[in-house]
């Protein structure tokens, strides 16, 4: 075997059959869960126990992140979802009418990763209109992250059932 063949044995464009895709799918899933809205978990988990300078620290960095995330949301936020839409759209096609592996595990991937985006939006109003924080502030991201991890649960569920269908189907695999 040549080192041509090795390489494009590693990046196999057949998807739910090759390590890497569920690699990706594990760290984006795991990384989605574990950055709410920005701000790494542990903060919220530390400010609930500690309190005193770690809340502060915490309202500060959700804010920054906050205004952040709407400000990107307002200034383009209809060109994201424009665009998306059509990413989203596109992948669906190629992935469930013409039968794209690539294509399925990249929606299957996407797909509910908007969604996490959208909520991360509505998050972010509801903490910004409330003038959320310490405990208050605390609850919202717990709440975002569980629902995070909802939808991360269901999504992986749904590709591993996906996955092993395609890969046990003759006329797909």
């Amino acid at each position: 075997m040549n080192w041509q063949q090795t390489l494009f044995e590693a990046i196999d464009m057949r998807s739910f059959s090759n390590l890497w895709f569920w690699i990706a799918l594990a760290v984006a899933w795991s990384s989605a869960s574990h950055w709410v809205l920005g701000v790494p978990f542990d903060m919220v988990t530390r400010a609930r126990r500690a309190g005193g300078v770690y809340v502060s620290d915490l309202e500060e960095l959700t804010r920054i992140n906050v205004n952040r995330l709407l400000f990107i949301s307002s200034v383009s936020g209809l060109w994201l979802i424009g665009f998306s839409a059509f990413v989203l759209t596109s992948c669906a096609l190629l992935g469930f009418v013409y039968f794209v592996e690539f294509a399925q595990a990249l929606f299957l991937l996407a797909f509910p990763m908007s969604l996490v985006w959208l909520l991360s939006i509505r998050t972010a109003l509801r903490i910004r209109r409330e003038d959320a924080g310490g405990e208050l502030l605390c609850k919202r991201l717990s709440r975002h992250r569980m629902a995070v991890q909802g939808i991360g649960t269901l999504s992986i569920f749904v590709t591993a059932l996906w996955g092993m269908f395609v890969n046990l189907s003759p006329g797909f695999g």
